[in-house]
């Protein structure tokens, strides 16, 4: 099974109702930086044929960065709606290709968060997703602190 992708592979991937738990940028050169999701990676649903019947998800934690990012916003909003505090989960992952006068392309992303409201935005030439840990059945759409360790979790 594969286990690690790039901007190569975007087709192929989808992030829907994957739940971030932990958002870290990083400085970088020329005023650009690196973007860095903390993720349970849902690889696959599980859903009984026909009507009826509960999902189970093959997911497992991953580490989703992107490069040389710059013109990022953030918007995440649990004020509104009094939610829970917990990992966000995003809808997907979208981009569109831009290109600069100088022939460098590149894309403008746009990260739709499900729950709570929100959206992240940048432009980035691309990526790198690995999974971290072992992946995991459940009728979860996320991992709990142990799944995500692989040990019992740490107060």
């Amino acid at each position: 099974m594969k286990s690690s992708w790039s901007e190569t592979d975007f087709d192929e991937l989808g992030w829907h109702d994957s739940h971030v738990h932990g958002f870290r940028v990083l400085e970088g050169e020329h005023g650009t930086g690196e973007l860095r999701l903390d993720l349970d990676y849902i690889l696959e649903w599980l859903c009984p044929a026909g009507e009826g019947g509960a999902c189970r998800f093959r997911i497992a934690p991953a580490l989703l960065k992107f490069r040389d990012v710059t013109s990022l916003r953030f918007s995440l909003d649990y004020a509104t709606p009094t939610a829970a505090m917990g990992p966000f989960s995003i809808g997907g992952i979208e981009r569109e290709p831009i290109s600069y006068g100088s022939g460098y392309g590149s894309y403008r992303w746009t990260i739709p968060i499900n729950w709570p409201a929100g959206e992240i935005t940048f432009e980035s030439p691309g990526f790198t997703h690995m999974l971290t840990g072992s992946v995991v059945e459940t009728d979860s759409q996320q991992l709990d602190e142990s799944q995500r360790n692989g040990d019992s979790p740490v107060d």
